[in-house]
């Protein structure tokens, strides 16, 4: 794009702030607005509204439009994320009112699409291109008031009270402060923070937070505590039922740094920015005067940045990481007081984040499994670390989209909520059971006893939506107890059709596997049949958790081999070291030092590397081709926190390692 053409603008969502965008799109040097998608063409004072722009029918019709290089999408929170996906997709730029996203989990997933399609995605925090902010920020990098140690900020108005018409208390549109005026202050002290280190903003290593939820159950007022890094305290606070100062407090060693409505800067139409600075008895006002429109700054920073081939805004602009980081402080903010909205559940989050079907794909290569009927994803899908179901959702939906099929559950896993969260998935999703290979786990120490089995799994299939699992595992072991009694255990739950495949041992050793069979084929019961242990190209030389164990080492390949009895493989990658988090001269990860080191293993990690970069590829991918690779079955768990971080790791499935490869991996 040339940098004196124009980027034409369309808006997805007519409402209040739309016409201010607009205003700032008319007073801009590089936009110029093009069309108006509104699914009411014949509302009243549109055409006055946006004067020159083209009323479009319906938001489908602006995605396809060919005049239309960037959207600008203004809906209530809750369509933000869909319509972002579908024009990025659709191959337009996207600049989207704040939150950009009800969570991190879905904003990261907004920008990953954003980055595969090769368009520019921004958050629509006006302030943050404002000259006041690069003033302020000025100022802090300067000392002008000493050592930064504590930032104060509010952004609170008065509804007057409960109208339950209201966006604002709308639970299901994701009302409240939080989310509506929250990300302001937070956005700021992270800004402030990160220019006391001279970095572009810097993450808390707490947050605590507290509030009121209303009658609907939106955050009617909220306030929050953000410990830095650095030692600095932030206290933030908003509101939609209570009057606050909205003064931005910067104190430090020497003195403070007073900023009215600091997200107002000069005035919409541009005018006089203020900023205080008091020092003992002195007081100082460094005046922002601008003639320009507030939100033609946002325009413009969104302009250069398409031109410029740019996917981001650039500092003190939201970057992604930025964006992203701002709603992980709100997440926290809003768990800190149970603030959950009704649409994030699975009751109503029924369709992906693109509003679309959930329909399973055909990426994944399958395999057989020996003892399940159906064919199964050559990889796991383990889900352990997610906050909550809508978090999940993501990774499920790409996951099963993707083609994958096998899931890893367990009765400990977050006290039952992976169990819960995928029970609501799967049922909410209509995805069909048959297809599922559902993995179920119990009896993990100090629990482990045989009688366990049986109590444990009625919890787990109340929480996960069915009557069965397919493969059923032994979360740990327990030599104290005989070996038949286990197997007696799990024999039941066959007989009963609760376990309607394969069952076994996680973190089993090659001893009580043997016996157990040897115990099966005495007794007439059903042998144990599959494992699911640590495998790994990395040698695990010390248990990550107590009960670990691996099935790395040359006398365990050998059994598998013998024996072609399946492997679930957790830390199938190696849980980081192959990434740059390790390294001969890093020590700063406690685990991996402890889990990974040794010369051995440096060798195979120095290989990898070496045909990762033969390949183009990255050495954990090779990692993960290693496992598939082996003349045992092996099927390797995955726990993405990320669609980007599972895609990245599906890609590596294209990779087939010879025999040879494998071998010289090993040496």
């Amino acid at each position: 794009m040339s940098s004196d053409q124009p980027i034409r603008w369309g808006i997805i969502g007519p409402g209040t702030i739309a016409r201010t965008f607009a205003d700032g799109i008319a007073h801009s040097r590089t936009g110029k607005l093009v069309a108006i998608a509104t699914r009411d063409p014949g509302k009243a004072g549109l055409a006055e509204n946006f004067p020159g722009a083209r009323i479009v029918n319906g938001y489908e019709a602006l995605l396809t439009d060919a005049e239309v290089d960037a959207i600008y999408i203004s809906t209530p929170h809750t369509g933000h994320a869909e319509w972002a996906i579908k024009a990025i997709r659709a191959g337009k730029h996207v600049l989207v009112e704040k939150p950009i996203a009800l969570s991190a989990f879905d904003a990261d997933a907004i920008y990953h699409e954003a980055k595969k399609a090769g368009v520019f995605a921004g958050e629509a925090f006006m302030y943050r291109v404002h000259p006041q902010t690069a003033k302020i920020v000025e100022l802090v990098k300067s000392g002008t008031i000493g050592t930064v140690r504590i930032i104060r900020s509010s952004f609170g108005f008065n509804m007057g009270g409960f109208k339950p018409e209201h966006r604002l208390f709308a639970n299901e549109t994701a009302g409240g402060g939080i989310l509506d005026v929250g990300g302001y202050p937070v956005s700021m002290a992270r800004l402030i923070a990160g220019a006391a280190e001279n970095k572009p903003f810097l993450e808390p290593e707490k947050v605590a937070g507290v509030g009121h939820l209303g009658q609907s159950g939106v955050d009617e007022w909220a306030s929050a505590v953000l410990k830095f890094p650095n030692g600095i305290v932030a206290e933030v606070s908003c509101s939609i039922m209570a009057n606050q100062d909205n003064t931005l407090r910067i104190i430090g060693s020497e003195g403070r740094i007073e900023v009215k409505d600091f997200w107002f800067a000069s005035g919409h139409k541009g005018g006089v920015g203020k900023i205080e600075i008091f020092k003992g008895n002195e007081q100082e006002t460094i005046e922002i005067k601008e003639d320009r429109w507030l939100y033609s700054f946002e325009v413009d920073a969104a302009g250069d940045a398409i031109r410029a081939g740019q996917k981001e805004f650039a500092a003190p602009g939201m970057s992604w990481s930025d964006s992203i980081g701002n709603l992980r402080v709100l997440d926290q903010w809003r768990a800190s007081i149970g603030l959950e909205y009704s649409v994030e559940k699975a009751a109503k989050r029924t369709s992906n984040l693109a509003g679309g079907a959930v329909r399973r794909g055909n990426s994944i290569p399958q395999r057989q499994i020996p003892g399940i009927s159906k064919p199964a994803s050559v990889v796991t899908l383990g889900f352990e670390f997610f906050p909550n179901f809508a978090a999940a959702s993501l990774t499920l939906d790409a996951f099963y989209e993707a083609g994958g099929n096998v899931f890893d559950t367990a009765f400990v896993y977050g006290g039952g909520k992976t169990e819960s969260i995928f029970g609501d998935w799967h049922t909410s999703r209509n995805v069909p059971r048959e297809e599922i290979v559902l993995i179920g786990k119990g009896a993990h120490s100090p629990l482990c006893y045989p009688d366990v089995i049986a109590k444990q799994l009625d919890q787990s299939l109340n929480r996960l939506k069915t009557d069965y699992v397919d493969i059923y595992f032994m979360h740990r072991d327990n030599t104290d107890v005989p070996v038949g009694e286990f197997v007696d255990a799990m024999d039941a739950e066959v007989k009963r059709g609760r376990i309607r495949g394969i069952f076994g041992g996680s973190n089993w050793t090659r001893e009580r596997m043997d016996e157990a069979a040897a115990y099966a084929a005495e007794n007439g019961k059903q042998a144990p049949a599959a494992l699911s242990n640590n495998y790994s190209l990395a040698e695990m030389l010390d248990p990550i958790w107590a009960g670990c164990v691996t099935s790395s080492t040359d006398e365990w390949k050998r059994w598998l081999a013998e024996r072609q009895v399946p492997n679930f493989a957790w830390s199938s990658q190696g849980r980081g070291f192959f990434t740059d988090r390790a390294g001969r001269d890093k020590h700063d990860d406690e685990e991996i030092v402890r889990c990974w080191y040794s010369e051995r293993n440096f060798e195979r990690r120095d290989r990898a590397i070496e045909l990762a970069n033969k390949l183009g590829r990255s050495p954990i991918h090779i990692a993960l081709a290693y496992v598939i690779a082996q003349p045992f079955p092996v099927i390797p768990l995955i726990g993405p926190r990320t669609i980007a971080e599972l895609e990245d790791s599906l890609s590596a499935l294209d990779i087939k390692l010879t025999p040879e490869q494998v071998k010289w991996l090993e040496a």
